[in-house]
C-alpha cells in the first residue's frame, strides 16, 4: 500500500511512496502527530539522483522488520533537499556539528518541537567499518528518548543555539573600520594555490569537485594588466594563477567527469585524475561549468585553439541540456540519476568490443581518442576520457584537422545512437527557480562569449518562462515547479540568482525592462530577507514560519552563496540606478565578510570575486548610438569581469549612465568610473586600452 508520499510531486519522495515505512512529508500533520504521540521525529533527507540514498532505501527502508521499528518508535519524515534546502541546511549543520562531517542520505533525530539531538548520514543494515547498523541506531535512540529524556532535550537546545550562533557574522562592530586592500587578493591566491593539484588540476584530494568559483577567481586574478616586473617578490604570479585555472578546466573537460560523447558534467570525481565520476548530473553544475567556460573562452580568445575548444564544450553541454534536461515549456529539469538498472554509471560506460562493433573501421580512432582498452580503466570496463588534442589525433592517424573533426563528430554520433538504446537513468523532472536562474545567466554569458544569437534567444525565452510560472502573489516567487504547479515560497538563492540573471540578460540585450524587474525583486528581497541589525540576508523570508531556526547562509558550496550574489546585485543596480544606499549595502556586506574570505578562501570563491570587484573597482561602460547593438556584441566577446554595461540605440534619460550620451548619427563608447567619463571612443579596441590603463594605474597606486 502506498504511504503519504504518494500524494507528493517530488520524484525523490515518490521513490519512497511504496516503502513499508509510514513516511510523512514535512508539514503540520507530521509535527502535530509527534507532539500528540510524544514521539521523536526521524527526518531522512536526500534527493532523486543520490546513489547512497537509493542504497539505504533498498537495504533498510524497504525492509518490513526495519520499517516496523521506525513506525513504532518515531514519526518518520522524508524530505527532498532540493525542495526544502532550508531544512537541509539546518539539519546538515546539526549533524556536522555532532559528527564532523555530513552528506546524503542525511538522517537526523529531532524532538517533537523540531530541534535536532542526534544524527548521521548513511547507516548500513549490518554493523560495518566502524558504523553501527541502522537497526542499532533506531533502538539506541528510542531507548535514550525513554530513559534519558532530560539529557536529550538539553542536547537539542545546545545544538539549536549553536546553529543560531552562526547568524551573528553579519553584525558590523562599530570599532572595526572597513579594510579592503589589494594585498588581500594576493593572500587569497597564495592560500588557494597551496591546495592546487599542479598535475591534474583542481584543488585538494579526492573526492574532487569542480570548484568553479575558485577557478573563476583565479581567471580574474590572473588577467590583471600589471607589469610583471612591478610585482612584489612575495606576490603570487598572475601567470601561475591563470595556468592553474586553465589546467583545472582542461583536465575536467578531458576526464571521465565530463560525458565525452553526450555532454554534461557529473557532480564530482571519486579520484584525483577526474576519471571516475559520481555519475549523477545536476543542472547547477552544468550552469557553473558553462559560466566559467565562457570566462575562459573570452580570456583565451575565441580564435585561439584553447578558446575554440572551450566554445566547443559550451556548445556540447548546451546541446545536452536541450536534449535531456529541457522541458517542452522552456524550463530546465533538476537532474539525471547516477544509476540505471540498479548500477551506478551503467548507462555511460563501454566495453571495447561494443565500440568496435558500432564503429567498424573507425574503431581505432575512437579507441585512441577516448583512451579505451580491452581491460578497461574502471572495474573491467571503460569510462571515456580524452587526453589527446584534435591536432595530436590527426597526426597519429595521418589525417588533416578537418578530416579528424569530421571523424570525431561521426564517431560520437554513432556511439550516442547506440547508447540511446540502453535503459536511461531516471530524470528528476522538477524545475527549481535558483538552478534555472543560474542556467539563464550562464547562457547569457555563453551568448556573449561566442556571439550565438541562438543562445541569446534561449536566455530570453527561459527568462519569460521563469517570470511566468514561478510568480506568486505580492511580488513574491515560488521555489519549485512541476506538472503545472509551483510550490514553496522562494528562498534567498532563488531570488538572488534571478536578479543576477536579469542583470546579465540586460547587458546581453540592452533591454531595460530587465533592470526594472531586477530592481523590483531587490526591493522585495531587502524587505523580506533583510534586517536592520545585520548586513547579511536570511536564507528564508519573513513569511515562512515552519523552520526551527532562520539561518543566514554565507558559504559558497556547490552553488554560490545567495549573499555573495546579492553583494554583486546591489553593487550593479546601485551603480545603474544611482542608489547610494544599495551601493553602501554591498560595501557593508563585503566589510563584514572580508576577514573570513581572506582566511578561508576555498569556502568563499564567489565572495572572493566580489571582494576583488570592490578592490579593483567597477568599469561603467555605456554604448549609445545607432550601432550600439553591434558594438555591444563586440564588447561582450571580451573578458571584462568587473563592469556595468548599458547600451541604447535611442535617447534614454531614465538612467544616470545613459543621460546625455546619445549623439546620432555617431555611436560612441563611454568608459566611466564613479560617473566620471573619459573622452568617448569609437571602437572596442580603444575602449579596452582605456580600461587597461585605468587598471594599471589604479592598482599600482594602491600597492604603493
Amino acid at each position: 500500500m502506498p504511504n503519504r508520499l504518494a500524494k507528493e510531486s517530488s520524484p525523490y519522495l515518490l521513490q519512497h511512496a511504496h516503502n513499508p515505512v509510514d513516511w510523512y512529508p514535512w508539514g503540520d500533520e507530521a509535527l502535530e502527530a509527534a507532539m500528540a504521540q510524544d514521539k521523536p521525529i526521524l527526518v531522512s533527507i536526500g534527493y532523486a539522483a543520490c546513489h547512497w540514498c537509493h542504497v539505504m532505501e533498498r537495504e533498510s527502508f524497504e525492509d518490513d522488520t526495519v520499517a516496523a521499528i521506525m513506525n513504532e518508535h518515531f514519526i518518520n519524515i522524508k524530505i527532498d533537499r532540493e525542495e526544502r534546502p532550508d531544512l537541509d541546511h539546518i539539519y546538515m549543520d546539526a549533524v556536522t556539528a555532532m559528527t564532523g562531517s555530513g552528506g546524503w542520505p542525511l538522517n537526523v533525530f529531532l524532538t517533537p518541537q523540531g530541534k535536532p539531538f542526534y544524527g548521521g548520514t548513511y547507516f548500513p543494515p549490518q554493523p560495518a567499518h566502524g558504523r553501527n547498523s541502522w537497526t542499532e541506531i533506531l533502538e539506541g535512540v528510542s531507548r535514550a528518548w525513554t530513559e534519558r529524556r532530560p539529557q536529550i532535550i538539553e542536547q537539542a537546545e545546545n545544538l539549536t543555539s549553536h546553529i543560531e550562533e552562526g547568524n551573528k557574522i553579519g553584525t558590523l562592530h562599530p570599532s572595526i573600520p572597513p579594510s579592503l586592500h589589494p594585498d588581500q587578493l594576493d593572500i587569497i591566491t597564495t592560500e588557494l594555490l597551496k591546495s592546487a593539484d599542479r598535475q591534474q588540476g583542481g584543488f585538494g584530494r579526492a573526492p574532487k569537485f569542480p570548484q568553479t568559483g575558485i577557478i573563476a577567481f583565479l581567471l580574474r586574478y590572473g588577467m590583471d594588466a600589471i607589469n610583471p616586473s612591478a610585482e612584489q617578490p612575495d606576490h603570487p604570479s598572475k601567470q601561475e594563477a591563470l595556468q592553474q585555472a586553465f589546467l583545472s578546466i582542461d583536465k575536467m573537460i578531458q576526464g571521465g567527469i565530463y560525458d565525452q560523447i553526450g555532454g554534461g558534467l557529473a557532480r564530482y570525481s571519486t579520484d584525483n585524475q577526474w576519471l571516475v565520476p559520481h555519475f549523477e548530473k545536476m543542472l547547477y553544475d552544468q550552469a557553473l561549468l558553462i559560466s566559467v567556460l565562457a570566462d575562459a573562452c573570452q580570456l583565451a580568445g575565441l580564435h585561439s585553439e584553447r578558446g575554440r575548444e572551450y566554445a566547443r564544450v559550451i556548445d556540447h553541454t548546451i546541446a545536452f541540456l536541450r536534449r535531456e534536461l529541457m522541458s517542452s515549456e522552456g524550463g530546465f529539469y533538476a537532474a539525471l540519476d547516477a544509476d540505471s538498472e540498479g548500477e551506478e554509471g551503467k548507462f555511460y560506460v563501454w566495453e571495447k568490443g561494443e565500440i568496435e562493433d558500432v564503429l567498424g573501421n573507425d574503431a581505432p580512432i575512437a579507441v585512441e581518442w577516448f583512451g579505451v582498452s580491452g581491460e578497461g580503466n574502471w572495474e573491467g570496463i571503460n569510462i571515456l576520457t580524452r587526453e589527446k588534442t584534435v591536432s595530436e589525433l590527426a597526426k597519429t592517424f595521418g589525417l588533416s584537422l578537418e578530416e579528424t573533426l569530421t571523424k570525431v563528430d561521426s564517431i560520437s554520433s554513432r556511439l550516442m545512437e547506440r547508447r540511446s538504446t540502453r535503459i536511461r537513468p531516471a530524470l528528476d523532472d522538477k524545475q527549481i527557480l535558483a538552478w534555472n536562474a543560474l542556467m539563464n545567466m550562464a547562457i547569457s554569458k555563453a551568448a556573449g562569449a561566442t556571439g550565438s544569437s541562438e543562445y541569446r534567444q534561449l536566455a530570453i525565452e527561459n527568462m519569460e518562462w521563469m517570470l511566468r510560472v514561478f510568480a506568486a502573489e505580492n511580488g513574491q516567487f515560488y521555489h519549485t515547479y512541476k506538472d503545472g504547479q509551483a510550490k514553496y515560497l522562494a528562498f534567498l538563492d532563488d531570488l538572488a540568482y534571478l536578479v543576477q540573471a536579469l542583470i546579465y540578460l540586460q547587458e546581453l540585450t540592452g533591454d531595460t525592462i530587465y533592470i526594472e524587474r531586477a530592481a523590483e525583486l531587490t526591493t522585495m528581497i531587502k524587505r523580506e530577507f533583510g534586517t536592520n541589525d545585520n548586513h547579511l540576508f536570511y536564507y528564508t523570508g519573513a513569511s515562512q514560519h515552519d523552520v526551527v531556526v532562520r539561518k543566514r547562509e554565507i558559504y559558497d558550496g556547490a552553488q554560490p552563496s545567495g549573499n555573495a550574489v546579492m553583494a554583486f546585485n546591489l553593487k550593479w543596480l546601485g551603480l545603474v540606478l544611482d542608489r547610494a544606499e544599495w551601493k553602501l549595502a554591498a560595501e557593508n556586506m563585503l566589510t563584514v565578510m572580508a576577514g573570513v574570505i581572506t582566511r578561508y578562501p576555498a569556502s568563499f570563491g564567489y565572495w572572493a570575486i566580489e571582494l576583488m570587484r570592490a578592490i579593483r573597482g567597477c568599469e561603467e561602460i555605456v554604448v549609445a548610438g545607432p550601432r550600439a547593438d553591434v558594438l555591444r556584441n563586440e564588447i561582450l566577446a571580451n573578458f571584462i569581469p568587473f563592469r556595468v554595461l548599458q547600451s541604447t540605440t535611442r535617447e534614454n534619460e531614465a538612467y544616470p549612465l545613459l543621460r546625455h550620451k546619445f549623439s546620432a548619427p555617431d555611436t560612441a563608447i563611454h568608459v566611466c568610473h564613479n560617473y566620471s567619463c573619459a573622452q568617448p571612443v569609437a571602437t572596442v579596441r580603444e575602449m579596452l586600452a582605456l580600461i587597461g590603463e585605468r587598471w594599471r594605474d589604479g592598482v599600482m597606486e594602491e600597492r604603493q
